[in-house]
């Protein structure tokens, strides 16, 4: 047998054929057309001896793709080959070579030498000449195929992928639609992008040619990370949300710690504390609060995918820790644990749908971090969170909040945003908005006690106050904003029900009269009051220190001076004892005596109607020391041909012009104050060099009057309106 298939290809190029001998066919396969001779050549004659049985084989696996054993197990199209010469051999075939069971066309079996296109039935293309079929396979198949390891999948019209019939009055047509089939998998794909991507989905998971086959048999080994002395596993590719199941990123480890000060502060206010991580992953975030927290809290991670709900508790195993599944302690918890660790906290692991889970138990801590949008958790969330818990969302939407996807933002948020010089406190204040919306509606209010926008996510921690009251006093706080086109001179709509006849007035700048047409946009609704907490931020402080994050001290320090709005020159950070003691009724609180503590009530039980009165005074004395709104950028608005002068002396500047000034962590280079920009740029260009002149020094300026510095002011926001490069967003 093995004489009479090497006297078959002895004509053929080795470096065209390459065919080795593979287990013979099951009965009821059909046999494929072997190659008998070389591309241009004339039909064997029916004289010539018959193909080996090893070469017969089914018509879905591949000629050139029958040299490797393992490729065997996954039978492979005829539309996938090597070279354009093999699918070419599979034209010029003759008819001893088909049996009657065979999936190709029958037009092969016309006389002459004409030949059928082997991946096109006859009602698509009939029987042609040689060199007219080599052309079709050419322009049709081959320059349209998709290549992958050095295969190319050719499209297929073959019957192998039926469309829908449709009935067309009585007569019913089914027609075979054009597509593709997967070397991987076998599946078939109609256009060509669309196999693009499932080719590349496939290789992002890591299922390839020479893993495909035997991917179950070798595993992977998990890799164990660090992270504030608590030991998690992660799967393989950990960091890519394509390549794995259980996404743990590591740059969100400021967002980590943010969380854990706040659940730390809030637990010094009563214990125990039922605390929830809604979308768990690796668990590391439920894991830090129970092995640094202790019995101050009960923690649940919940997760949806069984896979990572198996992480979740070996974590639990690693750390030491007791894991609980349907209020069921499981045994294998208790061995890892040793003598002197039995204050260790126990942990609910469960798996479930995370609006399910929040409609079934209440809680006083929940935290919100699913991949993107978290808009579709917030009424679940606030239905049973107890009252004065804490609710804190984590948004990775950054494409929509940070104006790049306007159509995302409108569908997601309900808001018109565009881009401007403060994108990133317009987005914190959309996702309070939208925050305060679902409270609402299950007639709660909201204290914002602190809100983050940084290059990766959006962070807003609010505390939930119960009650229509507070329900309506926080829908009070949501507004539109009024955002000049050219200054970027911004305010926040009046309140009432009239309707204005020229909204543009309420804008401190001129733009819209000295030039023609609409120069305001109106964007939101957005969250119009504060973003920060004093008392809230100081006890987060004394939290980070207290456990050692050196880390997120910075940032909460920006946070303070931000939320009081003062330059950090004339921060002095308390003693611990009274940090410890500071409270924040439910709405603003920013003493450090030790009559705060008795504000607080037992857990789940409503204030009374003096607490009630008395918040209600502290916030209306309160309401002037809010931080000014927004910010701008001292490079947004630098004069031309002008040297400003360094942050930390315009900051002095303006706070000796008797105005609230302080930097904002939103932007490095931004500046809060409640100047107006008219002022702001006047006091800029008062201490501004000219270029040209080089070594003169800030004060030379300084001797200009104020009505010439104002026009001068005037003359340069005339010039950038006029000229093309001004950033109109």
């Amino acid at each position: 047998m093995e004489n009479m298939a090497e006297e078959e290809l002895l004509p053929l190029a080795k470096a065209e054929v390459e065919v080795a001998q593979v287990p013979a066919p099951a009965p009821t396969s059909a046999s494929a057309p072997a190659p008998a001779s070389a591309p241009g050549s004339a039909p064997t004659p029916a004289s010539a001896p018959a193909p080996a049985p090893a070469l017969a084989q089914a018509p879905a696996l591949s000629p050139s793709l029958a040299s490797a054993p393992e490729e065997t197990e996954s039978k492979r199209h005829i539309s996938i080959q090597r070279q354009l010469a093999d699918l070419e051999k599979l034209a010029f075939v003759s008819e001893r070579d088909f049996d009657s069971a065979s999936s190709l066309n029958s037009d092969n079996l016309d006389t002459g030498n004409k030949q059928a296109c082997p991946l096109c039935p006859k009602e698509k293309l009939r029987a042609c000449n040689s060199h007219k079929l080599r052309r079709h396979l050419q322009n049709l198949h081959w320059k349209v195929s998709v290549e992958f390891e050095g295969y190319r999948m050719c499209i297929c019209h073959l019957p192998c992928r039926p469309v829908k019939p449709s009935v067309i009055g009585e007569q019913i047509s089914s027609k075979m639609g054009a597509h593709y089939h997967c070397i991987i998998c076998s599946a078939t794909i109609t256009r060509r992008t669309d196999m693009l991507g499932h080719v590349r989905r496939h290789v992002n998971k890591g299922e390839t040619q020479s893993r495909y086959i035997a991917a179950s048999a070798a595993k992977p080994p998990n890799e164990i990370l660090k992270e504030a002395d608590t030991d998690i596993q992660v799967c393989p590719n950990y960091s890519i949300p394509q390549k794995t199941d259980s996404y743990f990123n590591p740059k969100m480890k400021l967002n980590r710690q943010l969380i854990f000060c706040t659940l730390a502060a809030l637990a010094e206010e009563r214990k125990p504390l039922e605390c929830l991580d809604a979308f768990g992953a690796t668990g590391i975030m439920g894991l830090q609060w129970a092995k640094h927290l202790g019995n101050a809290v009960k923690v649940t991670i919940n997760d949806l995918n069984e896979n990572s709900v198996t992480l979740i508790q070996e974590n639990c195993h690693l750390n030491k820790l007791k894991v609980v599944v349907d209020s069921k302690e499981k045994a294998e918890g208790d061995d890892g644990l040793e003598e002197g660790e039995e204050h260790l906290g126990d942990v609910k692991v469960t798996k479930m749908d995370a609006n399910v889970l929040m409609h079934l138990r209440s809680f006083d801590f929940i935290h919100l971090d699913p991949f993107g949008t978290s808009v579709n958790y917030l009424d679940s969330a606030f239905r049973n969170i107890r009252n004065l818990g804490i609710v804190s969302v984590t948004s990775t939407d950054i494409s929509s909040l940070y104006a790049k996807a306007q159509h995302v933002a409108r569908r997601h948020y309900g808001c018109n945003i565009v881009r401007t010089e403060y994108y990133k406190e317009l987005a914190a204040r959309i996702v309070v908005a939208a925050v305060a919306r679902a409270a609402a509606r299950c007639n709660k209010g909201i204290e914002v006690l602190f809100a983050v926008a940084l290059e990766h996510f959006v962070l807003v921690v609010v505390r939930v106050l119960r009650g229509p009251t507070s329900a309506d006093e926080t829908a009070k706080k949501i507004q539109y904003l009024i955002h000049c086109q050219w200054c970027e001179e911004r305010i926040f709509q009046k309140d009432g029900n009239m309707v204005e006849e020229n909204p543009y007035r309420q804008l401190p700048c001129n733009c819209h009269g000295s030039m023609p047409g609409k120069t305001a946009i109106e964007l939101g609704p957005l969250w119009s009051s504060s973003l920060f907490n004093t008392g809230f931020l100081k006890r987060m402080l004394f939290e980070s220190l207290h456990h050692g994050l050196d880390d997120i001290q910075t940032l909460i320090k920006t946070l303070i001076f931000e939320s009081e709005c003062t330059p950090q020159s004339q921060f002095s950070l308390h003693p611990s004892s009274n940090l410890n003691k500071q409270e924040e009724s439910g709405v603003h609180t920013k003493t450090t005596d030790d009559t705060t503590t008795d504000n607080y009530i037992a857990q789940g039980k409503r204030k009374s109607n003096e607490m009630i009165t008395n918040l209600a005074k502290r916030q209306k004395a309160d309401t002037s020391t809010e931080h000014p709104p927004f910010y701008y950028n001292i490079h947004r608005h630098s004069i031309k041909g002008m040297n400003m002068p360094k942050l930390k002396k315009f900051l002095c500047y303006l706070s000796q012009a008797g105005f609230r000034v302080s930097r904002t962590h939103f932007d490095p280079m931004g500046v809060r104050t409640d100047a107006p920009l008219m002022q702001f740029k006047s006091i800029l260009l008062k201490y501004s060099t000219p270029t040209y002149t080089g070594g003169q020094s800030e004060g030379q300026v300084q001797s200009a009057p104020e009505d010439t510095v104002a026009d001068r002011v005037e003359i340069s926001v005339n010039e950038k309106a006029e000229a093309s490069s001004c950033r109109r967003w």
